[in-house]
């Protein structure tokens, strides 16, 4: 399945809105393909204003947060993948989510050349049995 991350942000993102408060991220600066305005990452990690106020062209899509905000007075475009994102807050109460680091998908393993081959699956229907 996908991740449910997006989905989760995008609803916290409106609650938080619908509810007169200013959402804030907790991005991994970290992270490849962040981009984040480097000076004001502290200790690997930015704390990103992501109200309608705030910012331009915001998109929470299920790959990424992506918007054109002001930082010092300067325009910069900000991008960071679904999975850089580690929670997302109101910031007049804390309210929202810590996300779980996702974990990468792991390749499944070549057998050796050597290594006997896997037994088939049995065809035809399964079947139970009950055991009293």
């Amino acid at each position: 399945m996908t991740s449910s991350r997006p989905y989760i942000m995008r609803a916290l993102y409106e609650w938080i809105v619908d509810n007169g408060c200013t959402p804030y991220i907790l991005v991994d600066a970290m992270q490849e393909n962040v981009m984040v305005p480097e000076q004001y990452v502290k200790d690997g990690q930015i704390v990103l204003n992501i109200s309608p106020t705030a910012v331009m062209d915001l998109d929470i899509s299920n790959e990424a947060v992506a918007f054109n905000g002001r930082f010092g007075g300067v325009a910069k475009d900000v991008y960071a993948p679904t999975s850089a994102v580690i929670g997302i807050y109101a910031r007049e109460n804390g309210q929202g989510m810590v996300f779980e680091p996702e974990e990468e998908p792991e390749d499944e393993p070549t057998p050796p050349d050597d290594a006997p081959p896997e037994p088939s699956k049995p065809e035809g229907r399964p079947s139970l049995k009950i055991v009293k």
